[in-house]
């Protein structure tokens, strides 16, 4: 797939802090969890861009398969916890805002399993990797695991 526009070339002072804000929130939580919304909300939006850097960077973070496959069927599969499965609710609703107020109910197994600043760490999450995803879907972006680590370390820097 061919980029049909660069937005680390054309606005680079901007994707610098949007990486580096991304890298923070990712930060804020347990790595594991983390891959797991991100995947989530990359499954919903369809970003195979996305789908395929943070199954790789689960997998790297000892994932395992079965518990990345069943992402999809969360709900039903039995091998995530009362946390996780509070986070991966959470994202569902808001990534799905158009479909209807879902939030509610999530809100309250949210509340159950995060504290105040962490339901706000994880809010933020959602939003930026359903921002990634749209970057990546918008624009045709395909960029391999290994080369985001790199550009990940150059925001930094």
């Amino acid at each position: 797939m061919t980029a049909r526009l660069d937005p680390f070339a054309v606005a680079p002072s901007l994707m610098k802090s949007w990486a580096g804000t991304s890298l923070a929130v990712a930060d804020s939580l347990e790595p594991s969890l983390i891959e797991l919304v991100k995947i989530r909300a990359s499954q919903i939006n369809a970003c195979a861009n996305c789908l395929n850097m943070h199954t790789a960077e689960a997998r790297a973070q000892g994932e395992t398969e079965q518990r990345i496959y069943l992402l999809s069927a969360w709900r039903e599969a039995p091998c995530y916890t009362d946390r996780e499965r509070a986070a991966l609710g959470w994202t569902d609703a808001l990534t799905r805002l158009p479909e209807g107020h879902t939030e509610e109910s999530a809100r309250e197994a949210l509340e159950a399993h995060f504290s105040a600043e962490e339901q706000v760490n994880l809010t933020l999450m959602i939003n930026v990797i359903n921002g990634w995803n749209r970057l990546a879907v918008g624009f045709g972006l395909w960029i391999e695991p290994a080369e985001a680590r790199v550009k990940a370390a150059e925001t930094v820097a």
